[in-house]
């Protein structure tokens, strides 16, 4: 077992949960019989639709896995937020008065949601925290690993800048929204390589992760600190970097800076190949969909080993303590591994990536 502090960092990115055996586990705990059948409701509450992932990975994911491992008489209660944290309130608690087994909760608001997380426990509701460490008392939490992910942005954006790397170097941070847990993790994770070998010229948390901010963020930058001195771009995901690659276009530059990303979207995976972006953290949103369902199930009926071996990393809260946990590994995505990873495990096709406008650049990468 791992006990992490929110803000730290696992050790590897190559050592996958999976591989240790622990996804396999079954069986129930000697004094525990589950409490429930496969006749269950699980409750999933996703934040935001600006982020194609939620609705093209997370969500079917997830409930083709719940109704897998029910034999197809389970049922999952689905509601998006879209960056709404009041509706989102609402929505767990319309989940609350339909007295739903379980909820798994990706919330926009991590600390403003903690009411609704101690309403659900006092109605006999597990929730289990997705993606973002919800605040309150949560059973559980699942997520990739953020502090790393932060440190493979930052590691990524030196790398670009290259050997005449300098403490001069002028860098645009473009973090994401302030009542994100995971943005907070993100930003120290990049600090933490970057700080006394660049100079951070301007940041920003960006509200609501929304491009759109970040492009007008972008420009602002682009004002204060001139277009020829921005040496690189932190972007702490793939639709800020979009944002940000609009503003310097819009403002006349030819050769884009070095931009960091997350997420693997496909338009991002696109401006990867032209060479718009430089990087992205590719994240297998259907291992994490899918593992975030075995212990919604297990959670419900009982299953003690099997949710044990599913949580054995520790992490804190600013509510709570040793929250049992998992946390997913990630991966950096440059030009040179596009094949061995987001083709190889199926995310994308060659023919989703190298559409009419991006078959020369393809090509010229070797990607077929």
């Amino acid at each position: 077992m791992r006990r992490i502090a929110i803000s730290v960092a696992a050790v590897s990115m190559s050592v996958t949960l999976a591989g240790c055996g622990m996804l396999d586990a079954t069986g129930s705990s000697d004094d525990a019989s589950p409490v429930k059948g496969d006749d269950i409701t699980v409750g999933l509450l996703l934040p935001e639709k600006a982020n194609t992932r939620y609705e093209q990975w997370d969500y079917p994911m997830f409930k083709k896995k719940v109704e897998s491992l029910t034999d197809n008489k389970g049922k999952v209660e689905y509601a998006n937020a879209e960056a709404d944290a009041d509706k989102q309130a609402g929505q767990m608690q319309r989940m609350i008065d339909k007295k739903v087994d379980v909820i798994v909760l990706d919330a926009v608001d991590a600390h403003g949601i903690a009411e609704s997380v101690t309403k659900a426990k006092e109605a006999g509701i597990p929730v289990i925290a997705y993606d973002r460490l919800a605040e309150g008392p949560i059973d559980a939490y699942i997520s990739f690993d953020n502090s790393l992910v932060g440190e493979v942005q930052g590691r990524s954006l030196l790398e670009a800048l290259g050997d005449d790397l300098s403490i001069t170097d002028k860098i645009v941070m473009m973090n994401g929204s302030s009542t994100d847990p995971n943005a907070k993790q993100f930003k120290a994770g990049a600090l933490s390589e970057l700080k006394g070998k660049v100079t951070l010229a301007k940041s920003f948390d960006t509200k609501d992760w929304d491009p759109k901010n970040a492009e007008k963020n972008m420009k602002e930058a682009i004002t204060e600190i001139g277009l020829e001195n921005i040496e690189g771009v932190y972007s702490a995901n793939d639709g800020m970097a979009g944002g940000i690659v609009k503003a310097l276009r819009a403002a006349g530059v030819t050769k884009l800076p070095p931009i960091t990303g997350q997420d693997a979207e496909l338009s991002a995976v696109q401006r990867i190949v032209t060479g718009e972006q430089y990087m992205s953290v590719y994240k297998s949103y259907p291992e994490e969909a899918e593992n975030a369902a075995e212990m919604a199930v297990a959670k419900v009926q009982g299953r003690d080993i099997q949710f044990d071996a599913l949580t054995r990393d520790r992490v804190d809260s600013p509510t709570e303590q040793d929250i049992p946990a998992q946390l997913v590994p990630v991966v950096a995505l440059t030009q040179d591994n596009l094949q061995d990873t987001v083709i190889a495990d199926g995310f994308y096709e060659v023919s989703d990536i190298c559409t009419g406008e991006f078959k020369d650049a393809c090509a010229e990468i070797g990607l077929k």
